[in-house]
Parts: C-alpha cells; structure tokens; sequence
C-alpha cells in the first residue's frame, strides 16, 4: 500500500500511497521517525482546499517529492492528493514566481495554492505554518519570516502593552485596533513602538525574531476580542494571486519531469 523511503540528508526522494485511517497514520507508515513532520506540512499544502477530517477517506492516494532540510524540517518540491469524496486531484508545485522573494506552491493552472491575508502585517514571508484553526491550543496565525523582517499594523490603533509574559512570547507588542480588536504580534526581534503610542495603518512597528517560546523563527499573529479569539483570515479577507499565461508555461516547464513523477506513483496506486 505505500512505497517510499527516507532521503539521504539533502537527496530528493519520492514517496506516495493510499490513505489508511488518517494522513498522520499513512505518513508515519511511509516515512517512519520523518511521518509526523511530513504529514503536517503535507497538510499545510492542501488545507486550504481540503478538509483533511471530512474530506479526506482511507483510499484516498498522496504523492510527494521531498527531502529533509538543513534545518531538520522536511522540504517538498511537490505534493499530490486524490480526494475521492471530492472527485479530483490536486497537485501543488513548489516555484517561485518572478519578482518574489521566495518560493510559494502553485496549481498548474496558475492558481497559487495558499491563500495571502489581506492587510498582512508583512509585506513578504516565505510560508503560513500555522493557521488559528489548525488546534485548539494555537491562538494566533504564524508566518515563517527571517529574522529582522519589516512587521507593520495592519490597522490603525493605540500600543496598548509590549513585552509582557516574555518567557512565552518574547519581545512582542499588543495594538488595540479602531474598532476594540486587540492584535497581538510575538517573538520579535526589536520593538520599535512604546506603549500608548498611536499608530497608522501600514506603520513599521517592529522586526520579526525568535524569542521566547518559538523553535524557529517566524511571526505570531493574534487577534481578540474579549475573551475570543478571531481568526484573521475572517477579519481580514484573502486572496489568492493568479499567475498570467507567460508564467504559466514557465512553471508547467519548471516541474514537467516532477509531475511525470507523481503521475506515476499515483497511477500505480
């Protein structure tokens, strides 16, 4: 039912099989002591089409190319899903596109597969890794960014705190938004606002780090009110960027022989 293997450190491999019970479960089964962090990034390429508890069914096909980072965290230059319940195949390409400053994952059609927070606190990123949704425990959106990248108020407000429970947060910032919402931004590096500070909308307020409880770093974005937790991609809006036909046949070029590759594993399925 599965057929891969582990990568050597930084040789790309090709893994792929049908779904048993859950991604986690079939994951682990493909990629051993790797699964667990596969299956999460895995599942951040397609959980923006794909309800991986009610869509997903064992019987289900995954395909991917990948190998592990230097970093100790898995790469994935592509990654395919056949969803029965939905009646299609998704694949998504890691590229990246002229004029960004990172690669992004895109559907051949030139759909980019994540979606961008409008109003983002970064003007770039290189990747979502977490979305409120994704547990119970996570309050917050958490964008993968260098250390030292330009964080900006994606509102107008009033820096109600800053630095407070450092241990878990670090150095960070708290803005209560025009309309009583109170943002949270964590793990910086430098603040550059003081408390009861007004700020614009779109106004530096700090670099990106990797302070207090963070294992990489990245940006932490919360939003409340009361007692809730938002979720920004509601309060903000989305989108997704659509690449035109001259970019199009460039990816499709850039990837023909990787998706030769998933076509066959999961056409032997």
């Amino acid at each position: 039912l599965v057929r891969g293997c582990n990568p050597a450190p930084g040789a790309w491999t090709t893994l792929g099989g049908k779904v048993e019970h859950s991604l986690a479960r079939t994951f682990q089964q493909l990629a051993a002591e790797d699964g667990d962090a596969l299956s999460s990034v895995f599942a951040r390429l397609f959980v923006w089409d794909v309800d991986m508890r009610r869509d997903l069914q064992s019987g289900d096909a995954v395909a991917l190319v990948w190998r592990m980072g230097s970093d100790g965290f898995p790469e994935v230059a592509a990654g395919s899903l056949r969803v029965g319940r939905q009646g299609r195949t998704l694949a998504a390409y890691r590229w990246q596109a002229p004029g960004d400053p990172y690669p992004s994952y895109w559907y051949l059609d030139g759909m980019e597969v994540p979606h961008r927070l409008k109003e983002s606190p970064l003007a770039q990123y290189e990747q979502i890794t977490s979305l409120l949704k994704d547990r119970p425990s996570h309050r917050g959106m958490d964008f993968k960014v260098p250390v030292d990248t330009e964080v900006m108020s994606p509102r107008a407000g009033v820096v109600t705190r800053a630095n407070w429970n450092w241990a878990a947060n670090g150095n960070c910032i708290e803005i209560r938004y025009e309309d009583g919402v109170l943002a949270k931004f964590l793990h910086l590096n430098e603040n550059r606002v003081a408390e009861g500070e007004r700020v614009s909308a779109g106004q530096v307020i700090a670099l990106s780090g990797n302070t207090g409880r963070s294992t990489a770093p990245h940006l932490h974005y919360q939003l409340d009110r009361g007692e809730k937790a938002l979720d920004p991609i509601d309060y903000h809006g989305s989108l997704r960027r659509q690449l035109d036909e001259a970019q199009i046949a460039a990816l499709r070029a850039d990837v023909a022989d990787i998706e030769r590759t998933l076509g066959e594993y999961l056409g032997s399925e």
